[in-house]
Formats: structure tokens, sequence, C-alpha cells
């Protein structure tokens, strides 16, 4: 079996995120792209994490095809797809169902930048993508042009993609992600919600890009 190491990082970050409560049962779904080949490794569809092994784990070509495994893939595929395709940059990208999240996406708002870790790891409000029925060429467009050269975005009524050069780039992107959507929501309910400057905004995203560090 080739890409073992990436096969683990999938398995690991789809078991995490259905641990951590980010997805309910089997919605929700994992991808890497695969080194030096038009090739990506993703869930299967319909599969429990708490059971799923790295040979479940299936490959897929740019055309969607399975290269390699017995399952049928995610039905997100077309949206990894078309993120790897027009973003070079994205190794890895995390699809998640979170509450706070979700409830930002059902309304059709944008999660703002309100905290210094979002806008470390972020840097941009959370756009969300217009409303497409999943699997559809349509989502995958619109979540591409919606998220652009960025690392999160909501799909409407639907969840939200975090995409990263690695695994736990995407991942820690989900889950601050949910958090700012969280304390947003919070922030709300107390009447006020102030959002950082854009300056901040850069000022933070660049210090964070050029040290490489999470901010303790």
């Amino acid at each position: 079996m080739q890409y073992l190491q990436q096969r683990q990082d999938v398995l690991r970050a789809a078991q995490t995120i259905a641990r951590t409560k980010m997805v309910v049962g089997t919605w929700g779904n994992v991808s890497v792209r695969v080194p030096d080949k038009p090739y990506l490794l993703i869930t299967p569809s319909g599969m429990k994490y708490d059971t799923m092994t790295i040979e479940d784990i299936v490959m897929v070509d740019w055309s969607g095809t399975t290269v390699e495994g017995i399952w049928k893939p995610s039905v997100e595929t077309p949206t990894h797809v078309r993120i790897y395709q027009q973003r070079s940059d994205v190794n890895a990208i995390v699809h998640v169902h979170s509450p706070y999240l979700t409830a930002f996406a059902v309304a059709g708002l944008p999660v703002p930048v309100i905290l210094e870790e979002t806008a470390q790891v972020i840097g941009h409000e959370i756009k969300t993508a217009p409303y497409a029925i999943c699997g559809t060429a349509r989502l995958a467009d619109n979540v591409v042009q919606t998220l652009g050269s960025g690392v999160a975005v909501l799909m409407a009524n639907h969840g939200m993609v975090g995409v990263g050069r690695n695994i736990e780039e995407a991942l820690r992107v989900c889950y601050i992600a949910e958090e700012t959507a969280r304390i947003a929501l919070l922030a709300q309910s107390l009447g006020q919600v102030r959002a950082l400057d854009p300056a901040e905004i850069e000022k933070l995203h660049r210090g964070f890009a050029a040290y490489g560090q999470t901010k303790e």
C-alpha cells in the first residue's frame, strides 16, 4: 500500500474531528494531496470514523475516479479536487459540521475576526459560499470562488472547510474558526461584537506566519 503516512494523517484527522464533536455520525470529510501526483487521499463515504482504518482511505485522481481503494470516496470529493487544482499551496482539507460555525452558515453571515488567534491563524473573516447541493460541481465552484486565497470558508446551510499546507494547519483552522464563531455568538448576546481592525489583523497574521508558532 502506498503513502502510508498520508493515509495515517487522514485517518487521524477524521477520528479527531469525530472525537471532538466537530462532526456527527459519518458526516464531514478529510483529504490530503498525494505528493508529486495529481491524486488525493480522502475518507470514504458513509463510514464510521471509529472503525475506519488506513486501508479504508480512498485514493482518487483529479477527475474523481478511484485509483486505489474498495469504497466509494466522500460525496464532497469534487470540492476537494477543485481546491487542490486551484490552490497549489494547499496540501490538506478538513470539512466539519461543528455547531457554531454551522449556525453562521445557516444564517449566511461571515464569521468576523474578533480574536488575536483568529487573526493569526486565519487572517480573514470567514465568508459563506452560496448554497448548492452537496457533491455537485456547482458547490465546488462556489466554495473555491468564495475561499479565494484564504484558509476557511463556510458552506451555506452545511458547514465549513478549512485548508492548510498540512493536516495540522487545516485542523487548527477548523478549531480556531469554531471557537471564534462560539465567542462571536456569546458576545452578540451581550449586545456588541467588535471585529479587529484590518491593520491589526494583517500585522498579527504576518507575524504568526513569520514565526510559525501558535500564540500561547
